[in-house]
């Protein structure tokens, strides 16, 4: 099994026609260990995406489906040896993504610059056979790390990414107990300026999300914080 990389050593390239903006994105990624090549041209950036070598390549693409990220998967398409690809995409030209286009995963616009330095080293993860399988479960509760996903009794659950590390780090840590400050600073970070509201806000939806009357997971310790449930309602709570 392949081994983590070191914190630098993540390689990306960015396509996009917004200079300005791929700049603003290579910079927060680089804080986050992810190191970036701005290409802006589509054609140009075969030939330079191929001379980097990156372990991912960004694909920005705003409003309509064309520029230089189209051109750029077009080519890649007809290249099966091409880097994994994940595409910043606008809501707005989601229905207009040919379903057979080279990518492999994607981020909503406006994007979260930890989401995507998540997804980056996530996708790095599974082309190196890291974590493919690997599930926390929980009674009827599971969560797919490899490919982000979390099912209560076989029902897909659509969390957001902040939901989703807050439920993996809580139940990875089950019967533990963390203040809200802890959970705000392991998910959010220490130079996050939002309150520990924040932490019960986003505690109330996921519940909502995943608990009903025949589910239960997570327990609120009273004057302290949370905790995840040594098993779950409907059996054993596991790790696999």
């Amino acid at each position: 099994m392949a081994m983590e990389r070191s914190r630098s050593s993540f390689r990306a390239c960015i396509i996009a026609d917004e200079r300005r903006q791929a700049e603003t994105l290579s910079s927060e990624l680089a804080s986050r260990g992810v190191s970036c090549l701005i290409a802006p041209d589509g054609e140009l950036s075969a030939e330079r995406v191929a001379e980097r070598t990156p372990d991912v390549v960004l694909v920005a693409m705003n409003g309509m489906w064309h520029g230089p990220g189209a051109r750029y998967l077009a080519r890649a398409n007809s290249e099966p040896s091409h880097p994994p690809v994940i595409a910043l995409v606008s809501v707005e030209i989601l229905d207009s993504i040919d379903p057979a286009a080279p990518i492999d995963d994607f981020v909503i616009k406006p994007w979260d610059a930890a989401e995507v330095a998540f997804r980056v080293k996530r996708t790095v993860r599974r082309k190196n056979g890291v974590g493919k399988e690997e599930t926390i479960r929980c009674g009827d509760l599971t969560i797919d790390l490899a490919r982000c996903e979390v099912f209560v009794g076989g029902r897909l659950v659509t969390l957001t990414f902040k939901e989703f590390e807050l439920l993996k780090f809580l139940a990875g840590n089950r019967g533990r107990v963390f203040t809200r400050d802890a959970l705000l600073n392991e998910i959010w970070g220490h130079d996050y300026y939002g309150g520990d509201r924040t932490v019960d806000v986003h505690i109330r939806r996921l519940r909502s999300k995943i608990e009903d009357s025949t589910h239960s997971f997570i327990d609120t310790v009273r004057n302290i914080g949370y905790k995840f449930r040594e098993s779950g309602p409907s059996g054993k709570t596991s790790h696999a």
